[in-house]
């Protein structure tokens, strides 16, 4: 991990305006915040803030918002022999070969069938948030998919297109939590690409939802809103539609709506959340849907995400006591879940609940929080608040790589 990802926000955020040659009224006015607020980060008072804050922030600084949250941008080191590199995905999603036009020539072309069942092994690991072991295992699948497409003709070469389409998307997620935004979004370039020339039509439309996604981690967020709703508006399904068409109509709103909370349209958020319910409730319960859950859950968890954003975090707690069945969910996103409780308990200043929450991610998903910048400041802010040497939020701390 890259040593200013233990620097603190505040830091960054001086750093940058100084070499802007910003004072801090100009980069308030700039950023369309008070000139308080730009000061409290400053000093270190505050370590959390409104992802629209950030993203007000990068605009006027002109980076992207990973830079200010000081996003973890290399994997951990490993213990077992095989180290998880960055540089070796970004290989795999951008090699030279396509540069010089030279044809891959596989002694032993890949069986589809394996190739599938590598692609389930690893989006279960995504899943899980075992980012190093995706690190390790991920380039391997995208060049033997690519071989494969290659190499095939037909039913098979568009069977292959599908497995290396799905791939493309988990490196450009994995890319994209790691603040390789630029890398993320070529991922996406080519699983959509894949995705066109392969046998199942769903695929474009997860594209979309991912991209969609990786345009937010950019601060490009009208961007980021408009692609999910183009896309929501050409399947848009009835009610009676397969649940699979729902829950990608579903995530596409939620995707949209994600981008319309951190403009701080709350309006909007709520239209698309109300559409996104709808479909979650027609379905009935979550199903995993391209390793992506979608149903009555999963749309509860995004409401608490959106009010604590909003930061209306007495709602958001309240609301969560009727969010159905979280433990039925995949372990990060169970995880993203107890922060964000953690950050509307720590906005309430109930410290010991906000610990408590942190240490229920911890346990969902141990080394996804390490690599989780949201989940890092939220611990920074409350280790910063607790007076005690030895305490449960200073050994969190410690286990996240947190410096003093």
């Amino acid at each position: 991990m890259q040593s200013d990802v233990n620097s603190g926000i505040g830091d960054r955020i001086a750093r940058l305006r100084r070499r802007r040659d910003l004072t801090q009224e100009r980069l308030a006015e700039q950023s369309g915040l008070s000139v308080d607020t730009v000061r409290k980060l400053e000093q270190g008072q505050r370590q959390t803030a409104r992802l629209a804050t950030l993203n007000a922030l990068a605009r006027a600084l002109d980076v992207e918002p990973s830079v200010l949250v000081g996003q973890p941008t290399t994997f951990e080191a490993r213990q077992d022999g095989n180290a998880p590199s960055v540089l070796a995905l970004r290989q795999a999603v951008s090699p030279v070969s396509d540069l010089l036009g030279e044809e891959p020539d596989p002694e032993m072309p890949p069986d589809i069938g394996a190739l599938r069942a590598s692609l389930r092994s690893t989006e279960k690991i995504r899943r899980a948030g075992h980012m190093g072991e995706i690190g390790v295992l991920l380039p391997h699948l995208i060049r033997d998919a690519r071989d494969a497409v290659h190499t095939s003709q037909g039913a098979e070469r568009a069977a292959a297109s599908s497995v290396l389409a799905e791939a493309y998307q988990v490196a450009a997620t994995t890319l994209a939590a790691l603040g390789q935004e630029d890398a993320a979004f070529t991922a996406l370039e080519r699983a959509l690409h894949a995705a066109r020339q392969s046998d199942d039509p769903h695929l474009e439309t997860m594209g979309i939802s991912t991209l969609s996604w990786v345009l937010t981690k950019q601060g490009r967020l009208a961007d980021a809103e408009r692609v999910a709703l183009t896309r929501a508006e050409r399947i848009e399904p009835s009610f009676r539609s397969h649940p699979t068409d729902l829950a990608l109509w579903g995530i596409l709103l939620l995707r949209a709506a994600t981008a319309a909370v951190r403009q701080e349209k709350e309006a909007a958020v709520e239209d698309l959340l109300s559409l996104a319910g709808a479909a979650a409730t027609r379905m009935g319960r979550d199903r995993l849907v391209y390793a992506t859950p979608f149903g009555p859950t999963n749309v509860g968890v995004a409401k608490i995400n959106f009010l604590v954003e909003m930061e209306r975090s007495n709602e958001a707690l309240r609301t969560a006591r009727s969010v159905p069945d979280v433990n039925s969910l995949p372990a990060t996103w169970n995880a993203r879940y107890q922060v964000d409780l953690a950050l509307a308990h720590a906005d309430l200043k109930d410290d010991r609940a906000a610990v408590q929450a942190l240490l229920r991610a911890e346990k969902a998903a141990p080394e996804w929080m390490r690599y989780h910048a949201t989940a890092r400041r939220v611990a920074t802010e409350l280790r910063d608040r607790e007076r005690r040497r030895s305490s449960p939020i200073n050994a969190l701390a410690d286990r996240l790589h947190i410096d003093s």
